[in-house]
């Protein structure tokens, strides 16, 4: 037999061996086969595989992700500009003034609720004249605070939504689809203010992430929620209000009904609200720098 490497035969007379005698080649042909290590070979077919259920499924709304904000190209950051600035600083004391008017409006619900746990058992006893007097100081103060707080920060709001609307149009670069004369109209004047606001803050968010201006604007689904609530609280402030002109104990009793609604509607839209002012504010604000974190040393 002669080697495969040094192609020499190998002498009768050497034992018998797998190796060349000349330079220790192996003789015998191999060929090398990978294979998968042990453990991870195929399942064993008695197994059943698992049946696919889908893609991945989450409990609640995922905390990672990249912010839904308009594409900017690398570099220095960019200072803020004079409209966001303006709409930044408003949306400062906004939030927490709605906040509190969401506690106040909850309060003033809670005692037009009393209010009516007093009618009910009115029914079947006399009532306390002291319970009587305190719920109706309660329902009183609660009701005038409540509509002043109400004016006030509904009056701030619609300084910040403007502020907010021309930071959205420098940042895109089209001017608004309405003046604001008309967008103050629409938010004020009944019946109008069922849509406006709704669709002025849709426009809103629609310029500020930067979308085609041939494209309709399409809510996102916060937006949609505060849309529903705030027309919601609208239909039944006006409902509450037309029912006090009509005569008869059964109808005051159901106008405290739609009083106990139209606070906890109002308590939960300002709440919403909140958090719509800093969802749109953030859109229209430059963004933040971010620090990597970077190993100089390593200290024994």
């Amino acid at each position: 037999m002669n080697c495969p490497r040094c192609g020499r035969p190998q002498p009768p007379d050497a034992e018998p061996s797998v190796f060349c005698a000349h330079c220790g080649q192996f003789l015998v042909p191999t060929r090398w086969v990978a294979g998968p290590p042990p453990g991870a070979g195929p399942a064993d077919p008695g197994v059943p595989r698992p049946r696919y259920a889908g893609p991945p499924r989450y409990a609640e709304i995922p905390r990672w992700g990249f912010p839904a904000r308009a594409w900017q190209p690398a570099g220095a950051m960019p200072a803020t500009p004079p409209t966001s600035a303006r709409a930044i600083e408003r949306a400062g004391p906004l939030v927490p003034l709605l906040r509190g008017l969401a506690v106040l409006a909850a309060v003033s619900g809670a005692a037009e609720v009393w209010r009516y746990a007093l009618l009910l058992a009115s029914r079947d006893d006399a009532l306390s004249a002291p319970a009587v007097a305190a719920s109706d100081a309660l329902v009183l103060a609660a009701s005038w605070v409540t509509t002043l707080a109400f004016l006030g920060v509904g009056a701030y709001l619609l300084s910040w939504m403007l502020a907010l609307r021309r930071a959205a149009a420098q940042r895109s670069g089209r001017r608004p689809a309405r003046a604001d004369r008309w967008v103050l109209l629409g938010w004020l004047v009944p019946g109008l203010n069922l849509s406006v606001p709704g669709s002025t803050l849709a426009e809103v968010e629609h310029a500020a992430l930067a979308r085609p201006a041939n494209e309709r604007p399409r809510p996102s689904r916060l937006l949609l929620l505060w849309w529903a609530l705030w027309a919601a609280n609208a239909l039944v402030a006006a409902c509450a209000l037309a029912w006090r002109f009509r005569p008869g104990v059964q109808a005051q009793a159901d106008g405290v009904e739609l009083h106990a609604a139209c606070d906890l509607l109002a308590a939960a839209t300002a709440l919403v609200t909140a958090r719509v002012v800093l969802w749109l504010t953030a859109l229209v604000s430059p963004p933040r720098p971010t620090s990597r974190q970077t190993v100089i040393s390593v200290r024994g």
